[in-house]
C-alpha cells in the first residue's frame, strides 16, 4: 500500500477500520512495568546524532532544526540523512547512528530541495539511495494535526525508521493555534512510539531584541506545543546565503553544544565547524590566574556582558572538563571570589 494506494484515493488508503478487539486487548501490549521503565535507564541518552553527554538528537525524541530562510537548514538536514543511511560517519564532527531507511517529506519548495540534495547525493551509489531513502514530494495526503495517525502510517508504508519533515508549515496548517500545535505534537509522538526517529525543519517568528540574533524558544514560530514536544532544538542564524552561520543549542537532551560557527560549502553541500571557543586552550594560555567562568562565557557567547545564565553554562562546561580529567579547579582564596580552572598538564605550585 505504498504509495500506489494513495494514487487511487487517500481515503481508501488511510480510512480508519472498525475496532475489532476489545479495548483491553488493544492497550495491554502498550503497558510497561514501572521497575524496568524507571530503573533500566542509561547514564547518557542513546544518540541518533552525538556522543556521550553531547547529544544533538536523542533516540525517541524529536529534533527540531529551526532557522530563517536561506541559511542552510535543508543542507544540514541532507547531511544528517546521508549519515543516517550509512554514506558518511559524522556531521559537524559528531557521529550519526546508521538507521534502516529514511523517509524525507520534501514539502517546502521540493524543486529547491531536490537541487540542494543533488549537490550532496549526486555521486553516491544509486542502489543505496534507492534502498535506504524514500521521498514524498509535496503536502501529505492529510493535514497531520487533523489526522495525527497519518505520519506514523506514512513511515510504516515507507518501511522507514526515520522521518525528516521539511517543513512543519507544510505538514499542518495554522501552527500558531494551540489546537493545531497539540494535534501535530500528537502526530510526532505517535510516530516516535512506533520506533521512528523524527527530525523536523521549521522557521522563526522574528529577530531578537533590537535586531539581534534570536536565542530563545519564544523566537520559534507557532504554538508552544511545537517546542515543548521536541526533545532537542537547534537554531541556525544568519542572513540568507551567508557562508558562515551561527548554531545555538536551545534545548538539550543532556549537555549544551556550542554555540558554534558553521561554514557552508554550498557548491559541495558540506557544512563544517569553523570556530568555537576552545576552553582547554584558553585555560592553557590564561597563566597563573587561570580561566574563570566569566572569561569562558565572554568567549563562548561573544559578549563582554554575559548573563548569569551564560556564566552558569560556561561553568558547567568547565566542570565537565574537570570531570573528564582535562582541567583542575582551584577555589578562590577569599569569600565571594570565583573559582579558577587550569589544564591538568600545567601543574600548580
Amino acid at each position: 500500500m505504498w504509495p500506489e494506494d494513495w494514487a487511487r484515493g487517500p481515503a481508501l488508503a488511510l480510512a480508519p477500520s472498525p475496532v475489532k478487539e476489545p479495548v483491553q486487548e488493544a492497550v495491554a501490549p502498550v503497558f510497561k512495568q514501572g521497575g524496568s521503565y524507571f530503573q533500566d535507564v542509561p547514564a547518557t541518552p542513546p544518540a541518533v546524532w552525538g556522543q556521550g553527554s553531547e547529544v544533538l538528537w536523542a533516540e525517541g525524541e524529536a529534533l527540531l532544526l529551526a532557522a530563517p530562510q536561506g541559511v542552510g537548514k535543508t543542507t544540514l538536514a541532507h547531511q544528517i540523512i546521508r549519515a543516517r543511511i550509512g554514506l558518511q560517519d559524522t556531521v559537524l564532527g559528531y557521529p550519526v547512528a546508521t538507521g534502516k531507511r529514511v523517509l524525507l517529506l520534501a514539502m517546502d519548495r521540493p524543486s529547491q530541495t531536490r537541487r540542494a540534495g543533488h549537490r550532496i547525493f549526486a555521486y553516491d551509489d544509486p542502489a543505496i539511495l534507492n534502498d535506504r531513502l524514500v521521498v514524498w514530494e509535496g503536502p501529505p495526503p492529510f493535514d497531520l494535526a487533523q489526522q495525527p495517525s497519518v505520519l506514523a502510517a506514512m513511515c510504516d508504508k515507507a518501511g522507514a525508521d526515520t522521518v525528516v519533515i521539511d517543513s512543519l508549515k507544510d505538514a499542518a496548517v495554522g501552527l500558531s493555534d494551540d489546537q493545531v500545535g497539540a494535534g501535530y505534537n500528537r502526530a510526532r509522538q505517535m510516530a516516535i512510539r512506533q520506533g521512528v526517529q523524527v527530525l523536523e525543519l521549521h522557521h522563526l517568528v522574528k529577530r531578537g531584541p533590537n535586531g539581534a540574533a534570536p536565542n530563545t524558544m519564544a523566537d520559534i514560530y507557532g504554538s508552544v506545543w511545537i517546542t515543548s514536544g521536541a526533545g532537542s532544538i537547534v537554531l541556525l542564524w544568519g542572513e540568507a546565503g551567508d557562508p558562515v552561520v551561527n548554531l545555538r543549542h536551545l534545548k538539550q537532551p543532556m549537555d549544551e553544544i556550542g554555540p558554534l560557527h558553521l561554514t557552508h560549502d554550498h557548491a559541495a553541500g558540506v557544512t563544517s565547524v569553523t570556530q568555537t571557543a576552545d576552553l582547554t586552550e584558553m585555560a592553557r594560555v590564561a597563566g597563573p590566574e587561570g580561566l574563570t567562568a566569566l572569561k569562558a562565557a565572554e568567549a563562548l557567547f561573544e559578549t563582554k556582558n554575559p548573563t548569569r545564565a551564560q556564566k552558569e553554562k560556561a561553568r558547567r562546561k568547565l566542570e565537565r572538563h574537570v570531570t573528564l580529567g582535562e582541567m583542575t579547579r582551584v577555589e578562590p582564596g577569599f569569600p565571594g571570589g570565583s573559582a579558577s580552572y587550569f589544564p591538568m598538564t600545567q601543574g600548580l605550585t
